[in-house]
């Protein structure tokens, strides 16, 4: 998990006549931020764009304007309005680098963030790079072992790990956490977000032993230093039986998932939309266990809480659209599901862009769903774009590549043209043999 940061400052000097907006500045700022933290995007956004009102008054090189700027940004990716948060983290960015009064960290946090944006958005090299730069420039200032040093390892880690670069991300979380270790100490609380991350990456390397040993320890470390009932402790349960439920061991992923579930629902509330992931989790472990009466009504509470809150045209509202058009077909093969599969598909190209690799995430699902339908030509097509999008990045996931060709060889096996399919199912072959050859 990488996060975005937000900056939150209290009140600095200002001159008197500045005063009274300053005061209103400040106490505006937080009553977003913690609206914010509460899942009110619309009142944090209110109270937000207000702030940036006050803020502007104090000058285009005013620190307070560009801690607002960044704050309103980091909003504008929870609602993934990612153009508008660009916009926003590189005018504070620009601040900060001009503004002789800012710190280190003021810039570090700038690239961070944007950092992370490019990440949601797919844009890998980019991403990157500014992680890079706030590497450097933490490593230069701070020195090598300082813990803002190894959040910027995590949050590099987790950029190779979402790209399958499993062997340059490893070496990054084991370093973070060596260095969270000396100095912080092995029970910190910070420590054990960095073990969770370690740990998801040994799951998809199958080393689950490892993994359940670090997920384990992080969450005895969240529970001796804030308690059983904390959201970081919901957030632990639900990573172990996810472990759990890849191994095929949901009698002991399930009551997991519904701790978990009930500990961010007293913590977050009914509506928050953090509360849809415990859901969708839950969700999913009944789905694997072909329980899919039980999955439906999860899934549909996913979306609802998803769109009332962060509106119907949100990636997270395809993905659940996604997850419940998938029960619904493994429910009854009676039911077309293809339309909630073409809605989720229009809300990725809008959001992401008409070639990015979401979308062709969404058109091999779209496949599926034709295939299912006896739909063969639409089939086809849908997943000829998919081929056609991932042929395009300049560094194509070989795993969903392997995925789509062999639905493809699926598709021309129903249709009984099997020297194609037998074609489609070897390239898929050598690409899952490519993936997990050392590199």
């Amino acid at each position: 998990m990488r996060d975005l940061i937000v900056y939150l400052s209290c009140l600095i000097f200002a001159p008197w006549a500045l005063f009274g907006q300053a005061n209103h500045w400040n106490t505006t700022i937080n009553a977003a931020q913690v609206a914010m933290d509460h899942g009110q995007y619309c009142e944090s956004e209110s109270q937000f764009v207000q702030a940036q009102k006050d803020a502007e008054t104090f000058g285009p090189s005013d620190l307070r304007l560009a801690m607002t700027l960044n704050n309103l940004a980091e909003l504008y990716v929870h609602e993934a309005r990612y153009a508008d948060a660009e916009s926003l983290f590189t005018r504070a960015l620009g601040i900060w680098e001009k503004n002789k009064g800012s710190t280190i960290n003021d810039k570090a946090i700038a690239l961070n963030n944007l950092a992370a944006l490019y990440a949601r958005q797919g844009r890998y090299d980019q991403a990157e790079s500014m992680y890079q730069k706030c590497l450097t420039l933490r490593e230069n200032s701070l020195g090598l072992e300082h813990p803002d040093v190894a959040n910027t390892l995590n949050n590099l880690g987790t950029l190779y790990s979402e790209q399958g670069k499993l062997d340059q991300a490893e070496p990054l979380y084991r370093r973070s956490v060596a260095i969270k270790e000396k100095a912080l100490g092995p029970g910190d609380p910070a420590l054990a977000f960095v073990l969770n991350n370690l740990a998801s990456l040994y799951v998809r390397q199958r080393r689950y032993g490892e993994s359940e040993i670090l997920l384990k320890r992080a969450l005895s470390i969240r529970q001796a230093a804030y308690g059983p009932e904390h959201p970081t402790v919901a957030n632990s349960l639900t990573s172990l039986a996810g472990l759990y439920s890849q191994q095929g061991r949901y009698s002991e992923a399930e009551p997991l998932q519904i701790q978990s579930l009930s500990i961010a629902e007293k913590s977050l509330g009914p509506n928050h939309p953090e509360l849809a992931q415990y859901l969708d989790n839950l969700a999913g472990i009944f789905r694997l266990e072909k329980r899919y009466a039980d999955a439906e009504p999860l899934y549909r509470r996913t979306l609802s809480i998803r769109e009332k809150t962060l509106g119907p045209e949100h990636p997270q509202v395809a993905e659940s659209l996604e997850n419940l058009a998938t029960v619904l077909a493994l429910k009854s093969k009676e039911v077309n599901v293809d339309l909630l599969y073409m809605r989720a598909l229009t809300i990725r190209k809008k959001v992401y862009g008409p070639e990015n690799p979401m979308v062709a995430q969404s058109l091999n699902d779209l496949g599926v769903a034709y295939e299912e339908e006896r739909k063969f030509s639409e089939a086809e097509q849908a997943y000829s774009n998919a081929l056609t999008i991932l042929g395009k990045q300049p560094n194509s996931d070989t795993a969903t590549l392997a995925t789509v060709y062999t639905n493809i060889a699926d598709l021309y096996q129903h249709q009984g043209m099997h020297k194609k399919a037998r074609k489609m199912a070897n390239i898929a072959k050598a690409l899952r043999i490519r993936k997990d050859s050392p590199i």
